[in-house]
């Protein structure tokens, strides 16, 4: 009899352990769409309901044949505009010409800003990846901005930074230099959003009063424990603070996105691959 129970226990751990694995397989490949809606009283009326998809830590991953759950997702979506913070190859198994399939089969649907992450400095390839992506007419962003104009001349400000990996600077000294550059000529009453892969430097954002932040980078914490948050993500070590969804400060909304591949850690746990779709609310309140 006990021997009887005792098989039973093992044959029920391992019928556990396939469903926990099967659950974890179907996750990383199942892409979830998170929607976020930002009210400010700064954004001219005519962006109002504009609308931002955002992709990020791509990692030349592929989810379809030519990426096509992916690309199909983002074209039911409608966006105005498409942000990539960082990450869009990875290092460890560069293949960019996959990668710009999804670029290819976008390109009319939005226009597209980009900016690098710690993965395309690191490949030693960038100067080529920012060729490629600005010849399938993406705004490559490199400590700079550009002004979206709507309606009657109302305009917003789009910037990006390039990723702190590219400097020898001390990274918090790199960011707010770069964020100066950015927006130099910019109003400092004009509505800003800003690209930057680096979440963890959301006090540098806040005290250069950016309105809007889009980031990346720390993967959701890779493996996400229910109740608690993100396990891991470079650059804040265990526990992080800054691995998903919306954190605000002043006059300042950070949105962190999860992602959508994976690098040296392969699998995500209880941490579906994302995309995030962001709609402006003007806002008299």
């Amino acid at each position: 009899m006990q021997k009887r129970k005792k098989r039973k226990g093992i044959i029920l751990f391992f019928i556990l352990l396939l469903l926990l694995g099967l659950y974890i397989y179907k996750e990383n490949r199942t892409i979830g769409v998170t929607f976020v809606e930002i009210q400010a009283s700064v954004l001219p009326e005519s962006f109002d309901h504009y609308r931002i998809v955002q992709l990020s830590d791509i990692h030349d991953s592929e989810f379809g044949d030519n990426n096509l759950e992916l690309v199909n997702k983002v074209k039911v979506l409608s966006p105005d505009a498409i942000f990539i913070t960082g990450d869009f190859v990875d290092r460890n198994r560069y293949d960019l010409e996959q990668s710009l399939k999804i670029i290819k089969q976008l390109h009319d649907v939005a226009p597209f800003y980009y900016v690098t992450g710690n993965h395309e400095i690191s490949t030693n390839d960038d100067d080529h990846i920012k060729t490629e992506l600005e010849r399938l007419g993406v705004h490559v962003l490199i400590n700079e901005s550009v002004a979206i104009e709507k309606g009657q001349g109302e305009q917003i400000a789009i910037g990006g930074i390039e990723d702190p990996l590219s400097s020898n600077l001390d990274e918090k000294e790199y960011v707010e230099q770069a964020i100066d550059k950015t927006f130099k000529d910019v109003p400092d009453d004009m509505f800003k959003i800003l690209l930057s892969h680096r979440p963890e430097q959301f006090n540098v954002y806040v005290e250069r009063q950016i309105d809007l932040v889009f980031s990346g980078h720390a993967h959701g914490g890779q493996i996400r424990i229910p109740g608690i948050g993100g396990l891991v993500a470079p650059g804040q070590g265990w526990f992080p603070k800054y691995t998903s969804g919306i954190h605000k400060a002043d006059k300042t909304s950070m949105i962190i996105s999860r992602g959508l591949g994976n690098s040296i850690v392969p699998i995500r746990v209880f941490n579906r691959p994302e995309v995030v779709v962001v709609t402006l609310r003007s806002s008299t309140e």
